[in-house]
């Protein structure tokens, strides 16, 4: 007979911070490598249904890369929820004014939707900058291709 073995949550388990720079880097190939870490499918104990303790810290947001032209064609749109209440901006408008979003929205459409997913989008941090303050934790960096 086969058995499952199903993990259960350790609580001895220590946070793993990643540190990311998304200098030249494509932002699909980026967002989807970031998903994958926030869930957890970079480690063995992979198991779906169970919430992950890797923390992503993401730098040099504003340096991401896209290709084609998607910097004239890609629109981002949000509603206050009012009539008339939605507003359009183009990719370049959005980097112009708040970088962060443009990899905060790619990544959170490739979570999972329910409480796993927001629980693993809280564990990502993103600066535009080069310095963030979480370097207490020690952050791992990775090499991405």
């Amino acid at each position: 007979m086969n058995i499952t073995h199903i993990p259960k949550k350790n609580p001895n388990l220590k946070n793993q911070w990643y540190l990311i720079n998304a200098e030249n880097k494509t932002l699909g190939r980026l967002s989807t490598q970031i998903a994958n870490v926030l869930r957890g499918k970079n480690q063995i104990a992979y198991t779906p249904y169970l919430e992950n303790n890797s923390y992503v810290i993401v730098i040099n947001s504003e340096l991401v890369n896209i290709t084609g032209q998607k910097a004239l064609q890609k629109t981002y749109k949000r509603h206050s929820g009012r009539p008339g209440g939605l507003k359009i901006e183009t990719f370049e408008n959005l980097k112009k004014r708040i970088p962060n979003r443009i990899i905060e929205k790619s990544v959170k459409g490739m979570l999972p939707k329910g409480p796993i997913g927001r629980k693993a989008f809280r564990k990502l941090k993103i600066y535009s900058g080069n310095n963030h303050p979480h370097s207490a934790q020690k952050p791992q960096h990775i090499a991405l291709d």
